[in-house]
């Protein structure tokens, strides 16, 4: 059952991601290394030690951070991201940026508790005992979908990073934790 499931939650985001099949997509989590304006790029160092080069796009969009009016303007030097990158060849450029961290979203740990009908939904049961339900960003849910098929699924142990918009909590990022 649950192989079928993460199969068809799998194919149903295929579908939303809005990727072509050359392009592939995956969440780069580290802190901004360096800032270059001219060429609208963000250095960001992961916990590994790696350093990755993504380039700013047009439509990329940056959420958890208030105050700028351009997106790029926000992006600073120490700032905790989470870059959902499109990677071609060597090359990587930003779909949507995450601030997580002080000053970012907000987050919450828990244990997923229930996933809804095509991994639009996420519930997550908390240490005091409440259950917290967040509707998936098209990523988030693409990224789920994926973990989902994996096996994870139900009963993992995750931090979720949110924003509020009308009255709901979007999760834009969910991190696996031991």
């Amino acid at each position: 059952m649950r192989r079928i499931l993460g199969i068809a939650i799998a194919l149903a985001l295929s579908c939303v991601s809005g990727t072509s099949a050359d392009d592939v997509v995956t969440a780069v989590e580290g802190a901004i290394q360096k800032v270059d304006a001219g060429a609208r790029t963000i250095v960001v160092k992961t916990a590994d030690g790696s350093e990755h080069t993504i380039h700013i796009v047009k439509n990329t969009a940056v959420h958890g951070a208030a105050g700028a009016e351009d997106a790029f303007q926000s992006l600073k030097e120490g700032s905790d991201v989470v870059a959902h990158v499109t990677k071609r060849g060597a090359e990587e450029s930003a779909r949507e940026i995450d601030h997580i961290g002080e000053g970012g979203m907000k987050a919450t740990e828990g244990t997923i508790s229930s996933i809804g009908r095509g991994a639009k939904t996420l519930a997550v049961k908390t240490a005091d005992g409440a259950d917290e339900t967040y509707r998936l960003s098209g990523q988030a849910a693409k990224e789920t979908g994926k973990d989902i098929a994996a096996g994870t699924g139900k009963s993992a142990k995750v931090v979720v990073y949110y924003t509020e918009e009308a009255g709901r909590k979007v999760a834009h990022f969910i991190k696996k934790i031991s």
